[in-house]
């Protein structure tokens, strides 16, 4: 199996309609034991439809702090206008699915379980033996291959209520981007954004276009909150014209019409321009090499780099996206009428010039959940040399990897016998313990730490979103559809899944599992799939 299509199983920054955004808690539950696949398939749209289920994701977004993003906006309000009408009407033909009862809003901004003291209050947590008795037998599963590891632990409280070889540490495929996140997180705050800008010295025809590490910016039309390199060329033109007007205007500038074609101003003569990409450093090649899953590592680069119009998944990559962004650029520029010598070249801005125009991304908090939610590598490389750069170290793979083990460090999880030698997961050198992936997904849910709290609302739905849209429809994992939140990891031979889960009683629990040396990809994430939803239908008392 090639790489692309080991990873064509993360693919997705959903586009799942907003009303499937969250998942049915209380009526999937209720589902008698003979409800087979189809049926419910049948009954998951119905709930998407009804919206009915989508208090576990409010719950969840309105806990996430301050900060806003598209996806979280969505789900909150889309399930608290739900939760006051309660289940929605399908007609009354009698040939129609019945009213679905609206799911209780288990995680009550993360503290339905907490009594304030952080005893979890009155729900119940799982016993260790209890859940042992429900785990172990799926953890022999021959398609986990010969070595698997598990912790879960209650979200409430921080206690490990079951592990296995919780503490060896293995390849974790993309729930590498559970660590990234979180050292992104902690290390510059979820409103944190990207400034992409251009820059040039007083009177100078020379601009720069200085990359800023946002593998986000955009040269389509609808930027759809992305930092946009069209309106960056509206503004830098706009910029110009109002240099050539004012009184200390560089020289060669003549009267005619404006750079936009209106009459009046002054329109400035050919500039040069050039492209600044010294914010990364090293090579900007991933071990990997050329690949359809990420474009090279570099601090300039518009839509991932992608030589289609996809905006998720495996795809054609540019295999110099700084030179084809600076080259847009040139050419958005020309069509406002400003007229470009020549190529844009590579070139350092000047220490003395000044910003012209810049254009910003989405906060970072947004930038997490697409990342976790498309298991997108491109945001994943970039936020881990923003780490990188936070820390004091070159923004490079080797830099990167010291400054997220620091700062995971710093928040005190358990980080010994680690490796993060990338940002996304690609990487066969990377090493976490199962022990490190949940105490990062208790750090998120933590009151504590709200700045984590992206972490747990860009976690793909079971059923719904993301890499989990299509799975959970088999044999044992129906009951985790709507329930489970998780980060998916697939190489070959390698299968993990790390998330969130609510289980019978409505207690929050994360878990990790991982399969090492798994020969069915299939096969291992529906045994992986099993596993999460039997925490999900287990009191474990």
């Amino acid at each position: 199996m090639s790489l692309t299509q080991e990873c064509d199983r993360e693919r997705g920054w959903s586009e799942v309609p907003e009303s499937k955004a969250g998942g049915p808690a209380q009526w999937l539950r209720q589902l008698p034991k003979s409800t087979t696949p189809s049926t419910l398939s049948t009954l998951k749209l119905t709930a998407g439809a009804a919206t009915a289920g989508l208090a576990l994701a409010a719950a969840v977004a309105t806990a996430a702090g301050p900060w806003d993003s598209g996806q979280r906006t969505a789900e909150r309000d889309r399930a608290v206008a739900q939760e006051r009408l309660g289940g929605a009407d399908h007609g009354s033909t009698g040939r129609g699915p019945a009213t679905a009862p609206s799911a209780p809003g288990v995680l009550a901004a993360l503290g339905a379980s907490e009594g304030g003291d952080g005893s979890g209050g009155s729900v119940p947590a799982p016993t260790e033996g209890a859940l042992a008795d429900v785990l172990e037998p799926l953890l022999k599963d021959s398609a986990l291959g010969p070595d698997r590891t598990a912790s879960v632990v209650d979200a409430a409280t921080g206690d490990t209520v079951y592990g296995s070889k919780a503490g060896k540490a293995v390849v974790p495929a993309s729930t590498t981007k559970i660590a990234t996140a979180t050292a992104a997180l902690a290390a510059l705050g979820p409103d944190h954004r990207l400034t992409t800008r251009v820059v040039a010295e007083q009177g100078s025809d020379k601009l720069t276009l200085v990359g800023a590490g946002d593998p986000t910016l955009t040269a389509r039309k609808d930027a759809d909150g992305s930092a946009s390199l069209r309106k960056l060329a509206d503004d830098t033109a706009e910029a110009l014209k109002q240099r050539a007007d004012g009184a200390g205007a560089g020289k060669g500038e003549k009267a005619g019409k404006d750079g936009k074609g209106g009459k009046g101003g002054k329109k400035p003569a050919g500039i040069k321009l050039s492209y600044d990409v010294s914010r990364y450093a090293g090579t900007d090649q991933h071990p990997i090499g050329p690949n359809d899953n990420l474009a090279p590592v570099t601090a300039l680069m518009a839509d991932e780099g992608r030589l289609d119009d996809s905006a998720k998944g495996p795809a054609p990559r540019s295999g110099d996206p700084a030179g084809d962004a600076a080259r847009t650029f040139a050419d958005l520029l020309e069509d406002r009428g400003v007229k470009v010598d020549g190529p844009p070249g590579e070139h350092k801005a000047p220490k003395k010039a000044k910003p012209l125009a810049e254009t910003s991304s989405a906060p970072l908090s947004a930038l997490v959940e697409r990342m976790l939610t498309n298991s997108d590598n491109d945001i994943g490389e970039a936020l881990a040399r923003q780490v990188a750069l936070e820390g004091g170290e070159k923004a490079s793979f080797a830099g990167a990897e010291k400054a997220v083990k620091a700062r995971l460090g710093k928040l005190g999880l358990p980080v010994s016998g680690t490796r993060f030698a990338d940002g996304s997961g690609l990487d066969r050198d990377d090493r976490i313990t199962a022990r490190l992936l949940t105490g990062l997904l208790a750090a998120a849910a933590d009151p504590k730490r709200p700045e984590l709290r992206p972490v747990l609302t860009g976690l793909p739905v079971a059923g719904f979103t993301g890499t989990l849209a299509s799975r959970y429809e088999g044999d044992g994992a129906a009951p985790g559809t709507g329930l489970v939140r998780a980060k998916t990891g697939t190489l070959t031979g390698i299968n993990t899944l790390a998330g969130s889960v609510v289980d019978a009683d409505g207690r929050l629990l994360v878990f990790a599992f991982t399969a090492s040396k798994t020969v069915a990809p299939q096969a291992a994430q529906d045994a992986l799939d099993r596993l999460a939803s039997a925490i999900a239908n287990c009191g474990c008392r």
